[in-house]
């Protein structure tokens, strides 16, 4: 049987979980409930109206947030050449052609984001089951395979971030830490929910997002009308 932290339990008593709260009052609540001693995350939950069986159904996109994600990104470049100057004047915590792509089949895996230039695609396919399913695999609809290594690393140090419907339907994202403004928590987590209602397919019926929840890190998730 699970057991709850005391200040987890006194999160629970100020959360009324059969309401459906306003994006910036729930903002508000989660700011003033008990925090762990560490500066923790907002997430967004989205439960999408997808089946993702079908391809056409499998949402995906990309979302610039206003003021960031409050983390430090470490950026993968798979590249060569002139390429490879331009990340790294442009800061790339990691650049390299089939040597990186060696290392990182070796199991290192120490980056948050990759991105890669279109001849190197080939190479860096046969990473496929290792970068896939850690959402790491760069990809021409994310602006990840591209020859602008260096607008592709500035919009990624700006705070763009990458979803991707899970297979239950569901969208995971975090849209800031407690410590940010409500304000930029609202701008964010506002600018998250129209990029993800804008991402639905056509071959959707009905509405596309059945249910929408925020939360912080160690505390209870709160309900969001949408």
């Amino acid at each position: 049987m699970k057991t709850y932290s005391k200040r987890y339990k006194e999160s629970v008593k100020q959360v009324e979980h059969d309401k459906l709260y306003q994006l910036k009052e729930a903002i508000i609540l989660l700011k003033k409930l008990p925090k762990p001693k560490f500066d923790g995350s907002i997430d967004l939950h989205f439960n999408l109206n997808v089946d993702t069986k079908k391809s056409d159904q499998m949402v995906r996109g990309t979302v610039v947030l206003p003021h960031g994600t409050g983390k430090k990104v470490r950026v993968a470049v798979f590249c060569k050449g002139e390429h490879e100057r331009q990340a790294r004047e442009a800061k790339a915590d990691y650049v390299g052609g089939t040597e990186l792509i060696d290392k990182v089949g070796a199991g290192f895996l120490d980056f948050d984001c990759a991105i890669s230039t279109p001849e190197m695609m080939k190479d860096l396919s046969k990473l496929g089951k290792v970068l896939g399913p850690r959402g790491l695999m760069p990809s021409p609809k994310t602006g990840t395979v591209t020859n602008d290594i260096t607008k592709a690393i500035e919009d990624v140090r700006r705070g763009k971030v990458e979803f991707r419907v899970d297979k239950q339907g569901g969208i995971h994202l975090s849209v800031g830490k407690v410590s940010f403004t409500e304000d930029q928590l609202n701008d964010n987590a506002s600018r998250v929910i129209e990029a993800i209602s804008e991402s639905k397919p056509a071959s959707v019926k009905g509405k596309f997002v059945k249910s929408l929840s925020i939360s912080a890190s160690m505390n209870p998730g709160l309900m969001i009308s949408c």
